[in-house]
């Protein structure tokens, strides 16, 4: 049995892709102002087809971002206020009787759509939060034997409140490292947010996001794009941050194999928003906080002297011989 070659992501490719990235970035910007950096991120997990999980406090526009994405791409937005009352059914849908044909008929639930806004996850049940995240990784809901799978592209953006405020539950290692990249939207500078206060201002105006794409040609990109180059160097480079992080007396639990891969498919989206068809050292560096640093667990002893997982990783790569740019 031969198999068909997927053809090698080209130059038109490339170049399409960066004007489409380019677009979707300025049509989210127009309601989330000076957070391009936080926008481009959430971009990168969009077409490398992994998630979102923002750490932030309430009030910096999580929710805007979130229906503001799904606007620009023109897809369907759901979101799901996590609560500890919250049960599965409720986030995944659930099998209902129709009194008037005497069928069992599937009622989906808030996931079955292309953007999913899970706010405050850390509010609900472990059970709940395991829901979701089994969605998250099979993109498909079992319900009474059959699988209902979820729309393409399937992008859930997360939110955790600080662990310090009451009535939250962290999440466990093992569901964050379901999370492709953790970031923060923070508070905008002193001229943004003089422009989001000023009457008038788009900023947050989620219904004026100009839609500029369709969620079939975002998946179609998503595809294409897990084909673009990474030399063996690179792959190598992005091993060795790896190993690296798992010998660190620092930390108890260094990166994961799950974690160098969706470092892998997030530095080919990135690489390609920047104009090329293959990868250099300097897009894993910008990207390896994002996706690694969320899933190292420190020791007892590194969490007492006040040390980040972030600090430990920037030693990592510090640390760690860069090769020399391939390209194809």
């Amino acid at each position: 049995m031969t198999t068909t070659a997927v053809p090698a992501i080209g130059e038109d490719e490339i170049a399409a892709f960066r004007a489409l990235h380019a677009r979707l970035g300025d049509a989210v910007e127009s309601a989330v102002r000076g957070k391009r950096d936080v926008v481009d991120l959430v971009l990168v997990s969009l077409f490398a087809g992994g998630h979102v999980l923002l750490e932030d406090v309430p009030g910096t526009g999580k929710t805007t971002l979130a229906r503001a994405v799904a606007g620009a791409l023109g897809g369907v937005s759901r979101r799901v206020q996590f609560t500890p009352d919250l049960l599965p059914s409720d986030v995944t849908g659930t099998s209902v009787y129709d009194p008037q044909t005497g069928e069992v008929r599937f009622r989906a639930g808030p996931v079955f759509a292309n953007v999913v806004l899970a706010d405050e996850i850390n509010r609900a049940a472990a059970k709940t939060q395991s829901a979701l995240l089994e969605v998250m990784e099979e993109r498909t809901v079992t319900v009474d034997g059959v699988a209902h799978a979820v729309p393409s592209p399937f992008l859930v953006v997360a939110t955790q409140n600080p662990i310090d405020l009451d009535g939250t539950y962290r999440l466990p290692e093992a569901q964050l490292d379901r999370f492709m990249l953790r970031t923060s939207i923070g508070y905008p500078s002193v001229e943004h947010e003089i422009d989001v206060l000023r009457p008038g201002s788009g900023a947050g105006q989620v219904g004026a996001v100009p839609t500029v794409s369709n969620p079939h040609v975002v998946a179609e990109h998503g595809r294409r794009l897990a084909t673009l180059h990474v030399a063996d160097p690179l792959l190598r480079y992005i091993s060795d941050i790896g190993t690296a992080s798992r010998e660190d007396s620092r930390l108890r639990l260094g990166a994961s194999t799950r974690g160098l891969r969706a470092l892998v498919r997030c530095v080919q989206v990135y690489a390609a928003a920047q104009g090329r068809h293959f990868v250099v050292p300097g897009d894993v560096q910008a990207l390896a906080a994002p996706v690694l640093a969320h899933r190292l667990v420190l020791t007892r002893e590194a969490q007492l002297a006040g040390t980040t997982t972030e600090e430990v990783l920037a030693d990592v790569l510090a640390g760690v011989a860069v090769p020399k740019p391939v390209a194809r």
